[in-house]
């Protein structure tokens, strides 16, 4: 009863500050700490760190996430885990069609505090990345922690880092806001969050899959 309740405490407290930060976002509010917080990261720009940064940031384009999400989603498929299957392809498509919902609507311009190594032409708020991330790594990190309980506790943390470590690329790289990032993990949070809680709900009444 107590981790339900911190559970859903944690997701109120998720969904308002995404509500006040959206709100803001809407409005136009200037946020100086996020020009102080990008020129601070800036100063840690090198020719091998740009090369690493390129490197990490990628784990989260399309051009790498969407084989990734085909591969896992066939191999549940296959092993007849079909209900983690439509789940897993829900949670991914559901991911993409609010990140790129949302940058339509608030329409937010990226920094252009210098020249990025890398090119991007949609808007800022929220960030992709870090939404993908969060959706994508997080059901992975879920689906593997059940299978692997004894190292769910790893496999968590591993999800954290690598979704932290994708959004500070966005960072370093200048193509992003810190708070853009701010509203993709909370919206990776709220939205995957509901995806597991739903298949947690269904999956005790399925028959266990044929070896």
């Amino acid at each position: 009863m107590v981790r339900k309740n911190i559970s859903v405490l944690a997701y109120g407290i998720a969904a308002l500050a995404l509500v006040a930060l959206s709100s803001a976002v809407f409005l136009e509010w200037v946020f100086p700490i996020d020009t102080t917080i990008l020129q601070a990261i800036r100063q840690l720009h090198s020719p091998t760190m740009d090369v690493v940064m390129v490197a990490i940031t990628r784990l989260g384009n399309p051009k790498f996430t969407v084989p990734l999400v085909f591969v896992v989603f066939t191999l549940l498929w296959v092993k007849k885990h079909r209900l983690e299957a439509k789940l897993f392809a829900l949670n991914c498509m559901g991911g993409a069609v609010f990140s790129t919902g949302l940058k339509l609507f608030f329409g937010k311009v990226r920094p252009a505090l210098w020249n990025s190594p890398i090119e991007e032409v949609t808007f800022s708020y929220p960030s992709g990345h870090a939404l993908g991330a969060v959706v994508l790594y997080g059901f992975l990190a879920y689906l593997l922690g059940r299978r692997l309980p004894k190292y769910k506790g790893v496999i968590y943390v591993g999800a954290i880092a690598l979704a932290l470590a994708i959004g500070f690329t966005r960072l370093y790289l200048g193509v992003h806001w810190p708070t853009d990032l701010l509203g993709g993990y909370i919206i990776g949070f709220l939205w995957t969050s509901s995806c597991i809680l739903f298949l947690k709900k269904r999956l005790p009444t399925v028959a266990s899959p044929k070896a």
